[in-house]
């Protein structure tokens, strides 16, 4: 299995107290390499290029979070900030993506996981937001279609926050399916089930404290039925870890288990329709014992 991270990742800073703070990360290295020693494959993320970028974001917003940065903090938005390394923290979280595909597609190893930060499924083409600086998920996606020519991408998001800027991105192409569950009256406040964009969408809120029975049955007699129904090519996973009791964030209260059956779910399933072929990448969890049990487990479900 293949893990792709970059240092530059740590180097994103969005202030003091921040949640989405470079310690995130840290610990999900730690613990997977705690883990799993000598049995994954390390890869240093390159830097998206520009091209790479453009497939789903509009030039204002490439040159906004590209700009050079002398100020110890920018304020893009309430929850949104950039530091002095934010800009080579997002190009090589999306070139994570990028080469991820490229790895799985050209048969280096049916899996990858991305061990990146910032989080990238609440940015839309347009806008940065909600921690987000550039769509990682749907940068893989453009490009895994695009490039690779495939048909029948399935974008797969269990972070307890729904990813708007995904569903925003692909709302009008059939190629990109995007299914998630996610926490009623939470930010975004987006992602409900009348949305059907071409098609392609397919959302369903979960109330609070739902816990993992109610999780696991919405997606066993819903959400997974319907993929295998759309017959993916690929599979890509926003993998958020927000929603574990832990969290300070929400209160789906799931636990750790529940991460696990959910991957060992979509692995069974990529391994029916898309040759095994599944990209991985972190988006949400706050909670930093949680966040690394929950990536110590998804890891190991797809191992």
């Amino acid at each position: 299995m293949l893990v792709f991270t970059h240092p530059a990742c740590l180097q994103h800073d969005p202030g003091p107290g921040h949640p989405e703070s470079p310690q995130r990360l840290q610990v999900v290295l730690d613990a997977l390499h705690a883990a799993f020693p000598g049995r994954l494959d390390w890869r240093e993320a390159p830097a998206a290029k520009r091209g790479d970028l453009a497939r789903v974001h509009d030039s204002e917003l490439i040159d906004l979070v590209l700009q050079p940065q002398t100020e110890p903090l920018r304020l893009i938005d309430m929850d949104t900030m950039t530091s002095p390394g934010s800009a080579a923290a997002a190009v090589h979280a999306a070139g994570a993506g990028v080469a991820a595909v490229d790895a799985v597609m050209l048969g280096e190893d049916p899996v990858a996981f991305c061990a990146v930060r910032p989080p990238g499924h609440h940015a839309t083409a347009t806008t940065a937001m909600g921690f987000c600086l550039f769509n990682n998920i749907a940068i893989a996606a453009a490009h895994a279609r695009d490039r690779h020519g495939l048909e029948r991408i399935a974008v797969v998001d269990f972070d307890v926050h729904h990813g708007n800027g995904t569903q925003d991105i692909f709302i009008a192409d059939p190629r990109v399916a995007y299914y998630s569950t996610h926490q009623a009256g939470l930010f975004p406040n987006s992602g409900l089930r009348r949305d059907r964009g071409a098609g392609n969408l397919l959302n369903i809120l979960l109330p609070p404290g739902s816990g993992g029975f109610k999780f696991q049955n919405v997606w066993a007699e819903e959400m997974l039925p319907a993929i295998d129904d759309f017959r993916p090519q690929l599979l890509l996973i926003s993998a958020g870890f927000d929603a574990h009791l832990r969290d300070p964030q929400a209160d789906l209260m799931l636990e750790t288990d529940d991460f696990a059956w959910i991957t060992r779910e979509l692995h069974a399933l990529a391994r029916r329709h898309a040759a095994g072929r599944v990209v991985s990448m972190l988006e949400g969890g706050y909670d930093l014992q949680a966040l690394a049990e929950c990536s110590v487990a998804h890891v190991k479900a797809m191992l």
